[in-house]
């Protein structure tokens, strides 16, 4: 910071970061993205089985399963990381009251580790030590930050409506007019709804736009095919 920088600038600077971002965006980006590839999967994997009447029902019930199901498999994973932050956070604080001299050797020899000269590594614990001991070992050794604190509700939120609107982007490729099966134009839609969710995502990171983008795309176009694949075996078999 010059000595001329108020600390409000050094503070919108630094909303330019995205790590603040970590505590829904990986939510909303796997929400997108399962969305976008199971639907469609399913619906090409029916498709490809000759069953097109049972199509737009399938459809309905995928995304409306798949939905709930990532709504509620985010909310236990993020809590259950929640759980362990406060079951360290509770540790780190016994072991404040037990051994707090060892607590700030151990604090010194992490800034010492981090390039400090052990006279001013020592300085910096002291005076982290004076103000508030449990932020300082929370952060410097836990690797514990308030803004990328796992946030189950707004995780799962997030989750159930990104796969929800990434779902319905392969459903309404089953109502768009085709000359053929309804797979092809289920297939074209998933695949822009892939591109628009790889470039999203890429921008709200902030990494570059062209290889998280085909990631996404490949991936999604890899597992739509195998489910057709799965779908015709199991048209020709009679199941």
């Amino acid at each position: 910071m010059s000595p001329h920088e108020s600390l409000e600038a050094v503070y919108q600077r630094n909303l330019s970061h995205r790590t603040h971002r970590a505590g829904w965006l990986r939510a909303a980006v796997l929400g997108a993205n399962d969305g976008l590839v199971s639907i469609a999967s399913l619906m090409v994997g029916v498709s490809a089985a000759n069953a097109p009447s049972f199509l737009v029902t399938a459809g309905i019930a995928g995304i409306v399963a798949g939905a709930m199901s990532m709504a509620v498999g985010e909310y236990v994973s993020v809590r259950s990381q929640n759980d362990i932050e406060e079951s360290d956070r509770l540790l780190e604080i016994a072991h404040l009251a037990q051994a707090p001299e060892a607590e700030l050797l151990e604090l010194t020899h992490i800034y010492i580790d981090r390039g400090l000269t052990p006279e001013l590594a020592n300085q910096v614990a002291v005076a982290m030590h004076a103000k508030d001991p449990l932020t300082a070992h929370l952060r410097d050794e836990l690797g514990q930050h308030p803004h990328t604190k796992a946030r189950p509700v707004q995780a799962s939120v997030a989750s159930a409506i990104s796969f929800t609107i990434g779902g319905l982007v392969p459903f309404l490729g089953a109502f768009a007019p085709t000359a053929g099966t309804k797979a092809w134009s289920i297939v074209a839609f998933a695949i822009v709804g892939l591109l628009a969710a790889g470039m999203i995502s890429a921008k709200t990171s902030g990494s570059k736009i062209f290889q998280p983008t085909m990631r996404v795309v490949i991936g999604g176009i890899m597992g739509m095919a195998i489910t057709a694949g799965i779908g015709a075996l199991l048209n020709v078999s009679g199941i």
